[in-house]
């Protein structure tokens, strides 16, 4: 009796200290970086929309769309954990150091992931948890699950996912999607690629021993300088587009100017080295990252369509006043006979 009553107390001692010691690689599963990105993008979308949420709603929404980032983060390194043992830049990831186990980061994930879903669903509107859910499973299943392992154009599929943030975020806001998001979206679909290739260029053996069929394996590097110099040539033009349809302000534009500049400069140093110039590629790579966040950064100081209407009702509004003064130059002429023939009489 003695025994039992001293074990009894004992055990939540030993297992609180387990799970607090433990907490940050089930952070770390999350990859905290790549969701600080992602939910930023989410939040500029939420901002400029036209309708703004209550502050609680707007961080309710801020905080799904994080835990959702994060359960595609958690359930990437789940299925990822044989590729991730055998690279260097990953095989410090808890799962292959055996800080957690994989059944442990498929329950988190999955928990987190419907969590996020149905928290998005019930507090602020279905199309925005319908988007995140879809991003979740397009990330995991289309991305980790099939692309990656299949083909070297894998990121630029898979890319589809880490852009639909600024969507999300948009969706909370207004529980529809309209062309402003849309073009937030593309910008950062062409971003991805030369973005994840700069890095996968520093990391190209590392890719062949895990047997991921990334550009630079397949093609070769000179290919792949190619490849990131096209579409750095293409983000440009695209990443001024919301200064031109008026939903950025200059500031933004100038922001998008001079940065898509820098990109395509430092795209043509990688292509000029045939990508074999690690710096250059890794200097990419890091000014991408920055890149990104100042783009957003700017979007959200000097966005003009904060309190205003989106370009879709803008069109409505203007439609509706050509047929209004198209009316009033109607009924002037019907009215100038009238005039002439009374004044005669």
């Amino acid at each position: 009796m003695k025994t039992s009553a001293i074990l009894v107390p004992r055990l939540p001692l030993v297992i609180r200290p387990r799970l607090a010691t433990r907490l940050p690689y089930f952070l770390t599963l999350m990859k905290p970086r790549v969701m600080a990105l992602a939910v930023f993008t989410a939040l500029v979308g939420m901002m400029i929309a036209p309708n703004r949420l209550d502050p609680l709603l707007g961080f309710v929404a801020i905080l799904a769309i994080a835990a959702g980032a994060g359960a595609a983060g958690v359930l990437n390194m789940w299925y990822d954990a044989d590729i991730d043992a055998v690279m260097t830049r990953t095989a410090r990831r808890p799962i292959p150091r055996g800080k957690v186990s994989r059944a442990e980061a498929l329950a988190f994930g999955l928990a987190l992931a419907v969590s996020a879903v149905t928290v998005l669903a019930l507090v602020i509107n279905l199309k925005a948890a319908g988007l995140l859910a879809f991003t979740v499973f397009f990330y995991v299943a289309v991305y980790t699950m099939w692309l990656k392992r299949l083909t070297p154009q894998n990121i630029v599929i898979g890319g589809a996912a880490g852009a639909l943030p600024p969507v999300i975020g948009w969706a909370a806001a207004t529980g529809d999607v309209g062309l402003e998001p849309f073009v937030l979206f593309v910008i950062i679909f062409l971003w991805t690629p030369p973005h994840f290739w700069a890095l996968a260029l520093t990391r190209a053996d590392e890719y062949a021993r895990a047997g991921v069929p990334m550009l630079p394996v397949v093609a070769g590097k000179s290919a792949t300088a190619k490849h990131i110099f096209v579409y750095s040539l293409l983000l440009l033009p695209v990443s001024i587009i919301p200064w031109a349809l008026g939903f950025a302000s200059g500031v933004y534009g100038a922001v998008a100017a001079a940065g898509g500049a820098i990109f395509i400069v430092l795209a043509a140093q990688v292509r000029r080295s045939r990508g074999i110039n690690q710096r250059a590629a890794y200097h990419l790579f890091a000014f991408s990252i920055l890149y990104l966040f100042l783009l957003f950064a700017a979007l959200l100081a000097g966005s003009t369509n904060r309190s205003t209407i989106t370009l879709a009702e803008r069109a409505a509004v203007t439609v509706e006043t050509s047929q209004a003064t198209f009316s009033a130059d109607q009924l002037q002429t019907m009215r100038g006979p009238f005039r002439v023939s009374a004044g005669g009489v």
